[in-house]
């Protein structure tokens, strides 16, 4: 379902039917009508594109002045796509999103990634994680979440949902908000994985990405096999 990457008020819509609590979202085609957009919610909020990734292209806006002026100045940045997210923000009860990892439809591990530095670039994959000067960073903003297994509630109804949709692969994000809420705002079918998130896992996500991998290559194998035996090419 690339379609799902590629387009996040598609993820939302499609978790909405789900039955899975997404964030309050408006979409925008270019720049026209921004500002009205905004208006039906309550500073602060955010933008973000409907065409991105690791957190790129996600801005926090305190006011409706704020934003107007970004609108209209020369550092508006609109999505690939041309569609403008105006999103509400998300009061997090701690400063911690969570990730959920699936492979072959199956619950991995979950990872808690600290927000506290107030960036929305939260990228997993080592080669995301380097300073301003461009060496490694050593300091892990990820590590297991061993309370969220797959017998919690909302695992259940994101393992369905992936289910459904016919995605083998992919991490779901979401927040614990002030007032109690579990809100999935993000799907990842092109997930990456933290090293050290991994190697303290009971699983491992590229492993059993190379197992699914595997037992699908048996199974197609299998199916040439049986249409050979019956005369087939």
């Amino acid at each position: 379902m690339l379609e799902l990457e590629v387009s996040k008020s598609a993820q939302h819509a499609a978790l909405r039917r789900a039955g899975i609590e997404v964030p309050r979202t408006t979409a925008v085609f270019g720049r026209e009508g921004l500002g009205s957009a905004a208006r039906a919610f309550e500073a602060p909020f955010i933008s973000k594109h409907n065409q991105g990734g690791k957190g790129l292209g996600v801005r926090r806006f305190d006011s409706h002045d704020e934003f107007d002026a970004w609108v209209a100045g020369e550092g508006f940045e609109p999505s690939p796509d041309g569609i403008t997210l105006i999103q509400e923000y998300l009061w997090a009860r701690e400063p911690f999103i969570t990730r959920v990892e699936f492979v072959g439809g199956e619950f991995v591990y979950a990872l808690r990634v600290d927000t506290s530095a107030g960036s929305f670039e939260l990228c997993p994959a080592e080669a995301c994680a380097v300073s301003e000067s461009g060496e490694p960073d050593p300091t892990s903003l990820f590590r297991l979440r061993d309370d969220i297994d797959a017998s919690h509630p909302l695992v259940i109804a994101q393992r369905a949902f992936l289910a459904d949709a016919g995605i083998a692969i992919a991490g779901l994000e979401f927040s614990e908000t002030v007032d109690g809420r579990l809100v999935t705002y993000d799907l990842n079918t092109n997930t990456n994985y933290n090293p050290d998130v991994d190697a303290a896992a009971a699983r491992s996500g590229p492993a059993s990405v190379a197992a699914a991998l595997g037992a699908l290559l048996v199974a197609i194998d299998a199916g040439r096999e049986a249409d050979r035996s019956r005369g087939g090419p």
